[in-house]
């Protein structure tokens, strides 16, 4: 494998977290639900996690200022636009696959 310094490395896994976040954007078309179910994340874990590394370095953010990060616009907004009722079927997928505490 290539040895990639520090920097390198840094600077490519932030270009894939925007290529993701850019593709998650394009595709409104999938469901948070959905991709819990596939994935075991969404969009709003990604705005979570991203919220978490802001604040490990000291910066304080809100949920709302992570989500619209994520989504591209404010978290209501996108709901109105894209999210749909989950089916009982992806309700009950995502209550099988959800971790257990």
């Amino acid at each position: 494998m290539t040895e990639l310094s520090e920097e390198q490395r840094i600077a490519f896994e932030a270009a894939a977290f925007r290529r993701l976040i850019e593709h998650l954007r394009e595709r409104g078309d999938v469901q948070n639900i959905d991709l819990m179910n596939l994935a075991g994340f969404c969009r709003n874990c990604l705005s979570n996690w991203y919220r978490e590394a802001a604040e490990a370095s000291g910066i304080s953010m809100t949920k709302d200022e992570s989500r619209e990060i994520v989504y591209g616009m404010p978290y209501e907004e996108w709901r109105a636009l894209y999210q749909k009722d989950a089916s009982a079927e992806q309700q009950a997928a995502f209550e099988r696959n959800r971790p257990k505490e």
